[in-house]
């Protein structure tokens, strides 16, 4: 009995864990205060260019994770996507990043820029303007 509590307690701490919160941020020195799942999707989806997307790494979880939740897309989609937006010219892909703290440094670093983080990775270099369910 003892083996089957510990292993549905390791089953719960697991799925707890992959279900990290993910919040959108941005620059300090951007004005932007909230934003709806619906207009972020709009800038990393290359639909809008008012703020520069940061994205995290190719087939990372946290970002298939994020575009499934702000655009209801899988990590294929997202990348059909772009490839058309690149090839008819009308926009460039966002510039990956390994982590939350290379995606966390690299908006804090740009007003413009856009990007999506672990909760936990938050600190006060950054602005959440956005946290998905």
């Amino acid at each position: 009995m003892n083996k089957v509590l510990s292993a549905l307690v390791l089953a719960a701490l697991a799925a707890q864990a992959s279900a990290a919160e993910i919040v959108v941020i941005v620059s300090k020195q951007n004005p932007a205060t909230r934003m709806f799942s619906e207009q972020a999707s709009q800038f990393f989806l290359g639909k809008s260019n008012l703020f520069t997307p940061v994205d995290q790494a190719d087939g990372s979880a946290i970002r298939n994770e994020f575009y499934q939740k702000v655009a209801d897309k899988d990590a294929a989609q997202v990348k059909a996507l772009w490839s058309k937006l690149v090839f008819t010219g009308k926009a460039t892909p966002p510039k990956e990043y390994s982590n939350s703290a290379e995606v966390k440094k690299a908006v804090a670093a740009d007003p413009k820029a856009i990007g999506y983080i672990d909760k936990a990775a938050v600190d006060d270099t950054v602005k959440v303007i956005l946290t998905l369910p």
